[in-house]
């Protein structure tokens, strides 16, 4: 299951640690929802899931500064005993020192965030569901070209690295090279990045690893891309049939998102950056409304229906 470390969200968030005796190290979040726990510290700790951060806004807040003091110690026995991640007190709202006691007894880290909570909590959650969404790791290379994110798949060797080192000299943005690591953020969403270790590198064979980085600058690098496209490159097959018109879209799937692929045939003498490029830019202009098979398609059936009324 995919976990993010608490350390890691700390430093993300910008979270001020209010309890710096617990060690962190080890602690984890599994799942990328929040909970704002006021029916729990109403009393009501049916269907709790205890994997989620805890938040203590505005209301929490005034809600506990009624409480009795007996009862108020009482709740906050039974939230920290269930094993929560952590709890956060937006507003920089500062929580009291029987709660700051008993979370360092159960060892539950308390924080604190200047933020709103409203803007916290959507911050929070759409940073998780990134981190801890659905991943595979598969072989290929992913390139931002115009805006769109391009992952060029095919055999070992058949060329994908060099198309994206001419992409690069063309001014587009390498993501990375060889293994891509994907996530599944949305239903619609997929995004690539690249495994730490070779980061920003390129292999060429022949010459070896290059820092595309280094060599070309800051600008000809980006660390996450959506995947928009798919390229896979294959030998010419003079006995296959390849799609001339583009009328009638095909799709890969991962992580069970369909995303538009098109097979691009390799021979000598063939241009592969710029054909990568154009079928960029033909996606893009399909987003916009403009398909020019479709058109092509109207003006030659229009020109059959004029030749029959003559």
């Amino acid at each position: 299951m995919p976990s993010v470390e608490l350390s890691k969200i700390v430093e993300k968030m910008n979270l001020i640690n209010l309890t710096p005796d617990i060690d962190m190290n080890k602690r984890k979040v599994t799942h990328p929802d929040i909970n704002r726990p006021a029916l729990q510290l109403a009393g009501f700790f049916d269907h709790f899931d205890e994997e989620r951060v805890q938040i203590i806004g505005y209301v929490e807040y005034t809600y506990l500064e009624v409480l009795e003091s007996e009862r108020k110690r009482e709740m906050y026995k039974r939230l920290l005993e269930s094993k929560i991640p952590c709890i956060v007190f937006s507003r920089n709202l500062q929580p009291d020192e029987e709660l700051l006691e008993l979370a360092n007894h159960y060892e539950v880290p308390i924080f604190m965030t200047a933020k709103t909570t409203s803007s916290f909590m959507a911050e929070i959650i759409r940073w998780l569901n990134v981190q801890l969404a659905p991943r595979i790791s598969i072989h290929g290379v992913l390139v931002d070209v115009y805006g769109e994110g391009l992952l060029i798949m095919g055999e070992s060797g058949i060329g994908k690295s060099e198309a994206a080192l001419e992409l690069i000299k063309r001014g587009h943005r390498l993501v990375t090279d060889d293994v891509v690591e994907i996530r599944k953020v949305s239903d619609d969403t997929l995004i690539g990045t690249a495994p730490d270790i070779t980061r920003h590198f390129i292999e060429l064979r022949g010459i070896g690893i290059i820092d595309v980085k280094t060599l070309f600058g800051v600008e000809s690098v980006k660390e996450t891309q959506s995947i928009d496209l798919v390229i896979k490159l294959e030998d010419w097959n003079r006995d296959k049939e390849y799609d001339r018109l583009g009328l009638e879209e095909e799709y890969t799937e991962f992580l069970g998102n369909k995303i538009v692929c098109h097979s691009i045939p390799i021979r000598p003498g063939r241009n592969l950056a710029i054909i990568v490029e154009s079928a960029a830019v033909n996606y893009r202009q399909k987003k916009m409304g403009y398909n020019a098979a479709q058109e092509l398609y109207n003006r030659v059936q229009n020109n059959l229906a004029k030749k029959r009324g003559e």
